[in-house]
């Protein structure tokens, strides 16, 4: 994984770094969502400070309950977040065939779009844009916006003037 983006001064969007890296590294690892968490937030959450910190895979400041609240929807519905992604992919993508770190961003994504209705659909879209492009190129950033705009149309059809 490349360098993430720095949420200075901005904890929930060190949060969704956070539970980014922590989907990506419980994937690689074969570790749980929870163990992975807990690695987190002992270690790399609030841990140092400055461009080092970063650079070091840690977040120095995140909002632990939405990075929590993001890896638990995100294990508990890993089901139903893939198949969300997965009907948001052309037809010959496939969940396996994307990059990890752009698969881990859309499952934490696809939880909080599908936890409720806070924050708003645009605000995480725009949350999980910024991240993929601290992480991705600009041509995976666009394709992550297709997904991501496509889903939360999909999840949350009142906050884009139609019905479901």
């Amino acid at each position: 994984m490349s360098t993430p983006p720095k949420p200075a001064g901005r904890p929930r969007t060190g949060a969704r770094v956070a539970a980014v890296q922590a989907l990506f590294q419980s994937e690689q690892s074969g570790e749980t969502a929870e163990t992975v968490a807990q690695q987190f937030i002992r270690h790399r959450i609030g841990a140092g400070e400055g461009d080092d910190a970063f650079d070091e895979g840690r977040v120095p400041l995140a909002h632990i309950p939405l990075f929590e609240a993001i890896l638990k929807a995100a294990a508990t519905r890993a089901e139903a977040t893939d198949a969300e992604i997965r009907a948001h992919l052309q037809r010959d993508w496939t969940l396996e065939r994307l990059d990890p770190v752009l698969r881990a961003l859309l499952r934490a994504a696809a939880a909080e779009l599908m936890s409720g209705k806070e924050p708003p659909a645009r605000v995480v879209i725009n949350e999980y844009l910024d991240i993929v492009r601290g992480f991705l190129d600009e041509e995976t950033s666009r394709f992550a916006n297709g997904v991501l705009d496509a889903m939360a149309h999909t999840l949350r059809p009142t906050e884009f003037g139609a019905a479901r």
